[in-house]
């Protein structure tokens, strides 16, 4: 076989691929097999029909459109590898020129990624925040570690944001109540808005007995329809915080002293804002180097997404959602490409051990084993996804040790640590 390539745009170049007949015979042996299979000839077994009967009763140029289409598909994809393309869609077959016993001719068009010219990342600065841990940060921490030890009073009194009240809701739609919408003794922080909309503004000012209707969207119901909600306040309470001193540093943690209690929060903090560092430093990264560097990006991906998305909303005369789903179609992709040439010109490689500890840290974050989480990735093959996502942050953490990246005080910031450490034992995943 051999291939040539033309470069018709920035992201879409024509293949023009000669095979001669040679290279075609397992294609064609396969084909008279396969039609062999379907056709029943009187004095033959199926399976068993000579090629010569074939020829004769089926003819044998639906053999070989049958061998031809399987062929082409295989030496595309192995021009494709040849010419060091990286395709992105369906190919187009532009033209076929077979003659029996001698060659098979046929040209493909299809979208590729642009080439991207990166920059010299080591001439690169990023400016990010400094890290500051105030004395209201601390404070937070310590409030909320005490709210884990506080205790509820009852008061008679009027609810406020913080307080914690006992509510029945009853949901309706048209004064009617609405199938499931009913629910009772149920403990809410007020002001904590983890429930339903409007509810935080109706429970401030009510007292334990009181009862409103207010109104709110509810699930299943579209944009800008809303149904009321009834409420029955039957208890306000008041969170009391244990008092903050040397023995309470010592019920909560094991510190004897609150000043120790405090420097661990600030180390804890301090460690924490320097992670927020190197990701503010890779968002901004990114963000310049999509701002900066042209990247072109194929027109008829872009539509056929942006129909997708469309057709699935039933919004496909929709002009103004139509342009704002094109915007975002387009930076995808446009992001796409960029983290793919970062992986080919860094040349990364993923190993088994990094994908594991990716996988063992996704699976907890969705409260499943590892093993069970790899299982439904599998069956939902997304596999190939997820080695990606690891091959790209691999990638741009490679560059991003090379870049400058100083606080807001003009502090040197290292970013070693966020490189993720080689496993060279390891198979690498292909």
């Amino acid at each position: 076989m051999k291939s040539t390539l033309e470069t018709l745009s920035p992201t879409r170049v024509r293949l023009d691929v000669k095979v001669p007949y040679a290279e075609l015979g397992e294609y064609v042996d396969a084909a008279y097999k396969k039609v062999g299979a379907s056709v029943t000839i009187p004095g033959f077994r199926k399976g068993k029909v000579p090629n010569a009967m074939i020829d004769q009763r089926v003819g044998r140029q639906a053999v070989i459109d049958e061998a031809i289409n399987f062929a082409i598909q295989d030496f595309y994809v192995a021009a494709a590898r040849e010419n060091d393309v990286l395709v992105v869609g369906r190919p187009t077959v532009d033209a076929i020129d077979f003659v029996d016993n001698e060659k098979l001719d046929f040209s493909v068009e299809v979208n590729v990624r642009p080439d991207v010219t990166l920059p010299d990342f080591s001439k690169i600065e990023i400016s990010v925040d400094n890290v500051e841990v105030s004395d209201k940060d601390i404070d937070e921490q310590i409030d909320e570690l005490r709210a884990r030890f506080g205790t509820l009073n009852t008061v008679e009194r009027a609810a406020a944001n913080g307080d914690f009240v006992t509510i029945d809701l009853t949901a309706r739609i048209d004064g009617a109540e609405v199938d499931g919408g009913k629910a009772n003794e149920i403990s809410y922080e007020v002001g904590s808005n983890k429930m339903i909309d409007n509810l935080d503004e109706a429970l401030v000012g009510m007292s334990a007995g009181d009862t409103k209707t207010f109104t709110s969207q509810l699930v299943g119901q579209k944009d800008g329809e809303s149904g009321e909600i009834d409420i029955v306040l039957k208890a306000v309470k008041e969170r009391e915080l244990p008092t903050l001193d040397d023995s309470f540093a010592k019920l909560a943690s094991e510190f004897d002293t609150v000043a120790e209690l405090r420097s661990d929060f600030t180390e804890r903090l301090s460690r924490v804002k320097k992670m927020e560092q190197g990701a503010q430093a890779r968002d901004l990264l990114v963000e310049k180097l999509l701002a900066d560097l042209d990247i072109p990006v194929p027109d008829d991906i872009v539509l056929e997404e942006v129909n997708d998305h469309l057709e699935g909303e039933g919004r496909m005369e929709d002009a103004e959602h139509r342009a704002e789903v094109d915007g975002q179609v387009r930076a995808s992709i446009k992001s796409d490409f960029l983290f793919d040439s970062i992986v080919k010109a860094e040349e990364v490689q993923v190993n088994e051990i990094e994908l594991t500890e990716y996988l063992i840290r996704m699976s907890q974050r969705y409260g499943m084993g590892p093993e069970q989480f790899a299982q439904e990735l599998q069956k939902a093959g997304q596999i190939s996804q997820v080695v990606a996502e690891v091959t790209r942050t691999k990638a741009l953490a490679s560059v991003l040790a090379r870049i400058s990246v100083v606080d807001k005080s003009g502090n040197k910031v290292e970013l070693e640590a966020l490189r993720p450490q080689e496993a060279p034992d390891a198979p690498v995943v292909e």
